[in-house]
């Protein structure tokens, strides 16, 4: 049978091989239609069986190039009309194959294209080879590409590049950035493609030193002007932490896009900078750059590290009026964002909303319910989760067993961290933590102890600050000593241990004890961080710390918790003076608890916020027991919700009681 000539297509976007008929009949052309997505599920080949289109048609169109086999053969329908000499194949067809198969990410039959492209006449064309080495990469065949590369008796700057860029878009940044200097080695230059993926290496390693190198090439090569390698060096030096020479390299781009403000609002809210984000974000708007779903994560990220609640709301209402779809990474930080900013119902919302749930999703809402003491409907997600068939990962078992430790969940502790097995997770050094402050928080110290020199692995500072932490709430002196004293030998430097030690020694009167935990303080150089607080009030935050007279309303404030606190005694309020370091009389042991930060926080935003609003705190370290039992009562006496966040979890007070039911 003669072959007839591969023929153009009209439609760029199909393609027509044609056979005579056996009938030798005129050829006729049959109505081309592109692919939408609504026919996606008709067009997909995943789901064409065998023999259900009838006989092979002659002609090919583009969602036909992955049909599978009608019967036996290759694998691939198209690749079977070349086998039986239906059509005469070229390099064309070959590469719209690897293409097909690199933007639909099918690996299996990409595979099945290079085992046929292998046994062609065409195998030697460096074109397609760099095609079927690109495609692997993005379909995640690794192994393959890099043989394929191997194999290869040629190769160019692209192949070089494809190389380098799918090693660095699949997450093997050290095999990106030891490609470079070997491709440099034999003598081709980069160009901005290949520059943008070595940076983007450099930043994943916060490899600053590579990443300068990179730099001073890309100005000696003249692609520095570029602005897609310029917005990978701001994103490569914001992720070492070079934010000032990142700043610099985006102020010289003459030409600037959304890439370039996403990065460098990306590396700002990675350092934890919100109020230098909130500014970029506007900056961006004035100069006409719309934001993109990148934009809106990294600023709610952002917001959720400031726990500023109304600037989240305002970007939110930002993204609905620009028709932005809530897609799974931005709805997955804007759940974390109302979660940590105190508004875990509106939390609840976005994810209610959320057409597609990933096991990040899951993560963000149990994080955000065991921040906020709901243990038992932390729980009950978390069945949620496992009756959809999503996996958990390590992270999953941290938040839940977390919110066991806060609720009092002591079963259903024990019971989902032998579940961790059941799904081959090995329990990590902050699982063990959780278990122990699960077992001390509900009185089982000795278990707690037991269960740390059980550990397979080597119990760290943190393991035993949980056993610490547990003895202060109990006044285990005998064994909180024993904790403490670990912990020395393992982190000498931090402060809270020893002012754990500290109050469990104050508890018993032991001030001569005090006084040598406060000189081992003094004379190792360690130092207590500075309890503050702060409040929200009209986009103006204002920061407090104990005894403040700073604030220009300090007098004010001191009459109005004067006066709150008179109301509060009236219904049984007692100033729980324990919590008071320093051997004095009653008296000025009451006095100093009086004025602590977030007493005058709350004293503030009496003065300055509307009779019944929610009241928002922010505390730096954990709320002291005497401030927790107070705000119990202010809640009551004042009609007020008041959220308070320290940096353990969130406070709900409503009408005298805590969501953490005084188990924190």
């Amino acid at each position: 049978m003669k072959k007839l000539p591969f023929i153009n297509p009209p439609n760029p976007t199909t393609l027509n091989l044609y056979k005579r008929p056996f009938n030798h009949q005129p050829l006729c052309f049959r109505p081309i239609t592109t692919t939408t997505a609504e026919d996606h599920s008709f067009n997909d080949p995943e789901t064409w069986e065998a023999g259900e289109l009838g006989n092979p048609s002659p002609i090919i169109q583009d969602h036909d190039f992955l049909r599978k086999s009608i019967n036996s053969g290759s694998g691939l329908h198209v690749l079977d009309l070349i086998d039986r000499g239906s059509i005469e194949p070229d390099q064309s067809i070959y590469n719209k194959l690897v293409k097909k198969c690199a933007q639909l990410r099918r690996l299996k039959e990409g595979r099945i294209v290079h085992n046929h492209f292998r046994n062609s006449k065409f195998k030697a064309d460096l074109f397609i080879q760099n095609s079927i080495l690109n495609m692997y990469m993005k379909c995640g065949g690794l192994v393959d590409a890099r043989n394929v590369f191997d194999e290869m008796p040629q190769r160019d700057m692209v192949t070089w590049t494809a190389l380098i860029a799918g090693y660095a878009q699949n997450d093997m940044a050290e095999e990106a950035a030891a490609s470079f200097p070997k491709m440099v080695g034999v003598g081709f230059k980069p160009n901005h493609f290949t520059f943008s993926s070595v940076l983007k290496a450099a930043g994943a390693l916060s490899c600053d030193k590579l990443g300068r190198q990179v730099h001073g090439f890309c100005n000696k090569c003249g692609c520095d002007s570029d602005v897609y390698v310029g917005s990978a060096l701001v994103d490569m030096y914001t992720r070492c932490g070079l934010m000032r020479e990142g700043r610099f390299v985006f102020d010289m781009m003459v030409i600037k896009n959304e890439v370039s403000w996403n990065a460098l609002i990306a590396g700002h809210a990675r350092k934890g900078e919100g109020e230098s984000v909130l500014k970029l974000f506007r900056d961006m708007q004035r100069e006409a750059y719309g934001p993109t779903h990148f934009t809106y994560s990294s600023t709610f990220s952002a917001c959720a590290s400031m726990g500023t609640l109304e600037q989240g709301k305002w970007i939110h209402a930002h993204m609905i009026k620009n028709g932005e779809k809530l897609i799974a990474f931005v709805g997955n930080t804007l759940i974390d964002m109302y979660a940590k900013a105190g508004s875990i119902e509106d939390a609840k919302k976005v994810f209610d909303r959320l057409d597609k749930r990933d096991v990040v999703s899951w993560n963000s809402m149990l994080t955000g319910c065991a921040q906020h003491g709901l243990g038992k409907e932390t729980v009950a997600r978390f069945e949620l989760m496992l009756k959809d068939g999503i996996k958990p990962n390590a992270i999953t078992f941290l938040c839940v067993l977390n919110a066991c430790s806060h609720g009092g969940l002591l079963n259903e502790g024990h019971r989902y961290f032998e579940l961790m097995r059941k799904y081959m997770i090995e329990p990590e050094v902050e699982h063990y933590v959780t278990m122990v402050d699960l077992l001390g928080r509900a009185g089982l110290l000795e278990q707690a102890e037991s269960f740390i020199r059980d550990m397979p692995i080597e119990p760290n500072a943190a393991v035993w600050g949980a056993l610490l932490g547990s003895c202060r709430m109990y006044r285990n002196m005998e064994l909180g000593v024993f904790a403490a004293e670990r912990v020395f030998e393992l982190d000498p430097y931090d402060p809270g241990p020893h002012v754990l030690l500290g109050n469990i020694y104050a508890s018993a009167g032991r001030w001569k004890d005090v006084a040598i935990v406060r000189k081992m303080m003094r004379d190792g150089g360690v130092k207590k961080e500075p309890a503050c607080s702060w409040v929200d009030i009209e986009n103006a935050v204002h920061m407090f710390v104990a005894n403040d007279d700073a604030h220009p309303e300090s007098e004010e404030i001191r009459r109005m918790w004067e006066k709150v606190c008179s109301k509060i005694k009236e219904v049984g309020y007692v100033p729980d003076t324990s919590h008071v370091l320093f051997n004095v009389d009653e008296q000025e042991r009451e006095e100093k608890l009086q004025y602590h930060s977030e007493k005058l926080a709350l004293a503030f935003a009496l003065l300055r916020t509307t009779p019944g609003s929610t009241i928002r705190i922010k505390k730096n370290i954990r709320v002291c027991g005497d401030c927790h039992t107070a705000i119990k009562f202010v809640s009551k006496v004042m009609e007020r919700e008041i959220i308070v966040r320290d940096t353990n979890r969130f406070h709900h007070f409503n009408s005298g009681s805590c969501s953490c039911r005084d188990y924190w």
